[in-house]
């Protein structure tokens, strides 16, 4: 009888999660196929012209002549490095200053009115000025990655930090922990989910703002390549583009929770079972 209640304390069996997962994913993949299917049979129906819609089929021989001649992956790598490399300097100057506005007073009393304003910005306009000040190459385009994936990172480490419960913070210091201690030790590990939450969502951003920057600052990049296509009425050409970025971003976001889920293997929900 302990052995039965404590199973079931433990919330679903592994090959139960894993049932439910298998199922959820199985649903999810089938709504790709429902819409893919659509979209053939709606692009062959000739209720639209295939300039409007081409058939799927079409775009993904596209995507693999462009695979075959290597321009794909010149375009992806670019692209990928731009926004990885951007997020990644986002996540760092987001995360060290986010801590340090929600624990040194002068520091948010300085920075408090700037993200104020900023925020609620749409940092695409300051594209005119970065272009001024940096030219049409990658470190502009990089710039506006970091500009705008910076403050969902930013916000959600001073809300995590600032939520970090006092009695933990009170335990460690009657501990006789130090400052840094505290930091390392209780801070960082309680706010860890919540920056980890700004992350998923400024990640995203960072693939959005580059595809932006390429498409209004050209040159090689998958959003470079869907306006040259454009230009030269490549139908095929742009939404072989818009199927690459759809894919791209899928495999950042889901790479960014199995890293939630490894960083986070420790908090409850890490039990839960597994839905996406």
């Amino acid at each position: 009888m302990t052995g039965r209640i404590a199973a079931n304390d433990t919330g679903p069996a592994p090959a139960a999660r894993l049932r439910g997962a298998l199922g959820w994913n199985s649903v999810s993949w089938l709504v790709v196929i429902v819409l893919a299917a659509a979209w053939e049979g709606l692009a062959r129906s000739g209720i639209v012209t295939a300039f409007m819609l081409p058939p799927l089929s079409v775009v993904l021989k596209t995507i693999l002549h462009d695979a075959q001649t290597g321009d794909l992956f010149a375009n992806l790598g670019l692209t990928l490095y731009r926004a990885l490399a951007g997020f990644a300097i986002a996540t760092a100057a987001g995360i060290v200053l986010g801590i340090a506005i929600a624990r040194v007073g002068v520091v948010r009393w300085f920075f408090d009115p700037i993200i104020s304003v900023g925020f609620p910005m749409p940092k695409i306009a300051f594209l005119p000025i970065v272009v001024l000040w940096f030219g049409f190459h990658d470190v502009s385009k990089i710039a506006m990655v970091v500009f705008d994936a910076a403050f969902p990172v930013l916000t959600a480490t001073i809300a995590a930090t600032h939520a970090v419960e006092r009695e933990l913070l009170w335990s460690a210091r009657s501990m006789g922990a130090s400052d840094r201690q505290i930091l390392h030790e209780v801070v960082l590990p309680a706010a860890l989910p919540e920056v980890l939450t700004g992350l998923q969502v400024a990640l995203p951003i960072a693939l959005i703002v580059c595809i932006v920057a390429e498409m209004k600052m050209g040159g090689v990049g998958l959003g470079g390549a869907m306006i040259t296509a454009s230009r030269f009425a490549d139908s095929p050409g742009v939404f072989a583009g818009i199927v690459e970025i759809a894919v791209v971003g899928y495999l950042l976001i889901k790479g960014m929770t199995l890293l939630r889920r490894r960083l986070l293997a420790w908090h409850s929900e890490s039990q839960a079972p597994a839905t996406a």
